[in-house]
C-alpha cells in the first residue's frame, strides 16, 4: 500500500525534490520508506501528545492524505531514526498507512535545513492547503516564528496565520481545497463559519453551483449577520471598532473581532493550534 495522495496537485515532489540542496550542498533527500523501518527518537523530549489533536490528525491524513513528510536520519541500510515530525508519524500509522514519504537528513545542522525548506517552499507552487501544512510544520520542527517565515518567505504575517487557518476545516472541506476543486479564498471565506456541517454544505454548494469568492463571502455574511440578529443584545461594528480589530490583528498575528454592544463587549481571538495558542498566551501575559 503506498502513501494516499489525496489528489495534491503539486504534492511533494514540488515541495521537496529528490535531492534537496542550498547554495550547491546537498542538504536532504526525499524518498517514500516502509514505516516499519523508521524508530521513534529516544531523545524526544516530548511525551505527552494530545489525544484528540492525533485523533484530528489521524482523520485528516485518511482522507486528504500526509501533507508534509517527517524528518528522519538513516541509522544503517534501510532503517531509519524519526527526527522531526513524531505526531504525523504516529497519525499516520494509526491511519493504517504502510509507507510514508520522508526527509531523510544529510546534515546535522537544523538551520541549513530549515533555510533549503523555506527556499523550496518560496519557490513551489503550492496549494494553499500543502502551503499551511509547510508553515505549521516548519513552526513546530524548528520553532520558527511567524515573523521569520513572512520574512524569509517575502509574506506577511497575517498571510502565513489565515493560511494555517486552513488546517481547522473539515476534512472533506480540506480534500475539495487540495484537489483544487476550491480555491484558497473559497476556504478562507468559509472560515466565517463556525460549525462544521455548515461549513461542509456552503462548500458543496460552491461546487455544485460554481459560487464565486464574493458569493461566498457575501452567503457567510449574511448568515452571521442572521445569526447576530437573533442574539438578545446585538453587537454593533463601529468603525472605530473595525479600526481596533485590525490594530489587534495585526499585533497578535492572528484574526481578532472587537464586537461591542450597549453595555458591554468581548473581543474574540481565533487561534490555529496548540502551539499558537501558547504563543498567544506568552503575548497576553507580557
Amino acid at each position: 500500500m503506498s502513501v494516499k495522495r489525496g489528489g495534491l496537485g503539486t504534492n511533494l515532489d514540488a515541495l521537496i525534490p529528490t535531492s534537496l540542496t542550498l547554495e550547491g550542498r546537498e542538504v536532504a533527500q526525499q524518498n517514500e520508506v516502509s514505516i516499519d523501518s523508521i524508530s521513534p527518537n529516544p531523545r524526544q523530549p516530548r511525551t505527552v501528545f494530545d489525544e484528540d489533536a492525533l485523533r484530528e490528525l489521524t482523520a485528516s491524513i485518511k482522507e486528504v492524505g500526509l501533507l508534509q513528510p517527517p524528518v528522519v536520519r538513516e541509522t544503517s541500510h534501510g532503517r531509519y531514526e524519526l527526527v522531526m515530525g513524531e505526531r504525523r508519524y504516529r497519525a499516520a500509522k494509526a491511519a493504517g498507512l504502510t509507507s510514508i514519504p520522508v526527509i531523510i537528513r544529510q546534515t546535522n545542522d537544523n538551520d541549513l535545513l530549515r533555510d533549503a525548506l523555506i527556499e523550496n517552499i518560496h519557490r513551489s507552487q503550492l496549494n494553499a492547503l500543502e502551503e499551511a501544512a509547510a508553515y505549521t510544520d516548519l513552526l513546530n520542527d524548528f520553532n520558527c516564528t511567524h515573523e521569520e517565515l513572512a520574512q524569509k518567505l517575502g509574506k506577511s504575517r497575517p498571510h502565513i496565520s489565515n493560511t494555517i487557518r486552513l488546517l481547522n476545516l473539515p476534512a472533506t472541506v480540506q480534500r475539495k481545497v487540495a484537489a483544487g476543486v476550491l480555491s484558497a479564498g473559497h476556504a478562507r471565506a468559509l472560515l466565517g463559519l463556525s460549525n462544521e456541517t455548515d461549513i461542509e454544505h456552503l462548500a458543496n454548494r460552491i461546487v455544485a453551483e460554481g459560487l464565486s469568492v464574493r458569493s461566498t463571502e457575501e452567503i457567510v455574511a449574511a448568515g452571521l449577520s442572521t445569526a447576530k440578529t437573533k442574539r438578545k443584545n446585538p453587537t454593533h461594528h463601529a468603525p472605530q471598532m473595525t479600526e481596533i480589530a485590525d490594530r489587534l490583528s495585526d499585533y497578535y498575528d492572528t484574526r481578532v473581532q472587537v464586537q461591542s454592544g450597549k453595555s458591554k463587549g468581548k473581543i474574540v481571538i481565533e487561534f490555529s493550534g496548540t502551539d499558537d495558542l501558547e504563543r498567544l498566551l506568552g503575548m497576553l501575559e507580557k
